[in-house]
């Protein structure tokens, strides 16, 4: 353990803590979650709007910009990856959990509860379908640009380590980031990181769990959601200690087959023409509505303010929590590629990807609702998805893959997230230590545990908000960082709408 850093005990520390007081008084921990929760989305989800509508201006600017031109490493290198190979790993980043667990949930409830118009209407139809697109769009993308951008440019332009507080060295000094404040700032990044993954680790063993009692009437409990967690966490354990690379990208590429194969089937057996035909009409009203939407925040009705709360406010904090762990991710595959180039691929592909996805399982969905053929209604969130397989022809097969690749993402996830902590924790290393890879392995494990045991769904939520307001902080200070670097490097290299100019790279 010579390599670990302060951020790994000052850590640690924080989520013994947390997990203790979570396991002592369950009831306190989620009415005191849930009233720091509350307390954030009133008094500061004007600022999460205004904060992420900044972070997708400024990634429009760096693609119009000369500094476009700037490459992610040296100026004469070329990309680690090809292009097909660069887009499908961008792919497999903006899958997930997430995108099965709330791919037919999200449209559903919005069609019954939508943001603005009477529930059940072609009205509410069209906004349940542009808010979903909304949510997975471009938004959540230009929060994973962001910190991927600043970090794979400071870390393959600048040769700095793969750490959030290297990224703020041109606001702070080298000496400051090196020292007490720079601990500070990775600790909220390891913090941020650890509820964020151990949020969709519970939506995960909530939809496993939901989908085994859809199936085949196992208990959706807390004590299976524990059999689930245990299991799953030995798996990911075990390839984090043995360094099975290639098992893990062999599961990747399987998790790929069977998303793609779980989309295509629902798009065939599903109503084929309207689900191309709302693809189309989605798209026209998210990008006519999108900055209207960017700003909603119903100042004069409670009912709609707590809908953006519920939706919109938790989303762009879920993106948040996540950016470090996927900005890593990001970053390390993405070097060799223009700024440019970078910014439109991470932008604009996996957002592609999700408003697909959501259309074919969220039009399937609302139109088994309206059929009447099975309320949805009536159905915890992690069991929708498996209500709607049952109306249509191959159901079990179709759940049974929604199975397995939850799980398979919940083991993938899992093991990344514990390099990458372990990479924040160790100085920025690209090898951290097992036992250090470990021991966030299981913290992830048990305080996605706790999360569930103390307050369930709506306990991981709460989490969410609270783990991702502090590093918000940190995100405008690496855009500033950022900002202030390619000024400087613009001059340097004399970049004036000139991107093939060759200059002698800074020292």
């Amino acid at each position: 353990m010579k390599k670990v850093s302060n951020v790994f005990w000052i850590s640690v520390a924080i989520v013994i803590v947390f997990v203790l007081i979570g396991v002592i008084m369950p009831e306190s921990f989620e009415r005191a979650t849930g009233q720091l929760q509350s307390f954030l989305t009133d008094t500061f989800g004007w600022y999460y709007l205004i904060l992420v509508s900044i972070l997708v201006v400024f990634c429009v600017f760096l693609i119009f910009s000369p500094v476009g031109a700037i490459k992610l490493g040296k100026q004469d290198e070329k990309p680690e990856f090809s292009r097909a190979t660069w887009f499908a790993m961008l792919f497999s980043a903006g899958m997930g959990i997430g995108l099965v667990f709330w791919g037919a949930a999200e449209p559903v409830s919005h069609f019954m509860t939508p943001p603005l118009s009477d529930g059940g209407t072609d009205a509410a139809y069209r906004e349940a379908m542009r808010y979903t697109f909304f949510h997975w769009g471009i938004h959540a993308w230009a929060i994973y640009a962001l910190v991927a951008l600043v970090l794979a440019y400071f870390q393959f332009r600048k040769g700095e380590p793969g750490l959030i507080s290297a990224t703020l060295k041109p606001i702070f000094g080298k000496e400051r980031m090196e020292g007490p404040w720079g601990t500070v700032i990775d600790v909220l990044a390891v913090f941020a990181t650890v509820v964020g993954v151990a949020t969709t680790l519970g939506f995960g063993a909530s939809q496993i769990n939901g989908g085994l009692t859809y199936l085949w009437g196992i208990p959706d409990s807390f004590g299976v959601q524990v059999i689930i967690v245990v299991v799953v966490t030995i798996l990911f354990i075990f390839s984090a200690w043995s360094g099975l690379s290639k098992g893990i990208r062999i599961l990747s590429n399987t998790n790929m087959v069977l998303a793609v194969a779980l989309v295509i089937l629902m798009f065939i057996i599903g109503p084929t023409i309207l689900i191309l035909n709302m693809f189309t009409d989605t798209i026209g009203g998210y990008i006519q509505n999108l900055v209207q939407m960017s700003f909603r925040i119903s100042p004069l009705n409670d009912e709609h303010r707590s809908w953006i709360n519920d939706w919109t406010i938790f989303y762009w904090a879920w993106w948040i929590s996540w950016s470090p762990f996927v900005g890593i991710f990001i970053a390390r595959v993405s070097r060799g590629r223009t700024i440019r180039e970078f910014v439109i691929g991470v932008l604009l592909l996996p957002a592609l990807v999700s408003f697909f996805w959501f259309t074919v399982f969220g039009t399937s969905a609302i139109e088994v609702q309206k059929s009447g053929a099975v309320d949805l209604s009536i159905f915890p969130t992690e069991q929708v998805l498996f209500a709607v397989f049952s109306d249509f022809p191959w159901s079990l097969l179709l759940s049974v893959i929604a199975i397995v690749l939850v799980a398979i993402f919940f083991i993938t996830s899992a093991d990344s997230a514990t390099f990458v902590l372990g990479m924040q924790t160790t100085y920025g290393s690209l090898t951290p230590p097992n036992a250090v890879k470990i021991t966030w392995g299981i913290a992830q494990s048990i305080v996605a545990l706790i999360l569930l045991y103390s307050g369930g769904l709506q306990g991981l939520q709460n989490a969410l908000i609270i783990a991702a307001f502090p590093f918000s902080f940190i995100m405008v200070l690496m855009m500033l960082s950022l900002y202030r670097s390619l000024v400087k490097e613009k001059k340097e290299l004399g970049l004036y709408f000139k991107p093939k100019v060759k200059s002698k790279q800074p020292k």
